[in-house]
């Protein structure tokens, strides 16, 4: 699960209920740990009973957020980025920052894997034309079921 770490209400709403869907059907969630899109994952993954793994770019044992199970320190920075998309089976964004159109390019780049949106990124090649780096979910039980479908 990739998003930011400052989101809109709606945007902290999809991801709570994309962790709860994916806490419920037993699915380890990734995320980075953090604010924002992270602290929602995690809070909807771990009130259905899910494991949550935090995967932290810095060591800062204070700016984790609530509902992880597990927490992996790696003090890479936004290399860390790679650390989480290379764990994944697939990867759900929910809006868009930086961080997570970098994570978003790593999870294309490493093929193989489902990357679904949920609003966030549109990317245009050098002509401007839309290409199709992620599939479009319609809400956030779509998005989960697209990734479990790869699973």
């Amino acid at each position: 699960m990739c998003g930011p770490s400052e989101c809109s209400a709606m945007e902290g709403e999809q991801a709570r209920r994309v962790g709860r869907l994916l806490g419920e059907a037993g699915v380890t969630v990734l995320c980075g740990g953090g604010g924002g899109v992270m602290a929602a994952v995690a809070e909807g993954a771990s009130s259905a009973g899910g494991l949550v793994v935090g995967v932290r770019p810095d060591n800062d044992r204070g700016a984790v957020c609530a509902g992880l199970s597990a927490v992996l320190f790696t003090n890479m920075g936004e290399a860390r980025n790679a650390i989480l998309v290379e764990s994944a089976d697939a990867v759900i964004i929910i809006g868009g920052s930086w961080g997570t159109l970098s994570e978003l390019a790593l999870a294309r780049h490493r093929r193989g894997i489902p990357v679904i949106s949920l609003g966030g990124w549109q990317l245009l090649d050098a002509d401007g034309n839309p290409l199709e780096a992620t599939v479009s979910a319609i809400d956030p039980a779509d998005a989960v079921s697209r990734a479990l479908a790869t699973g």
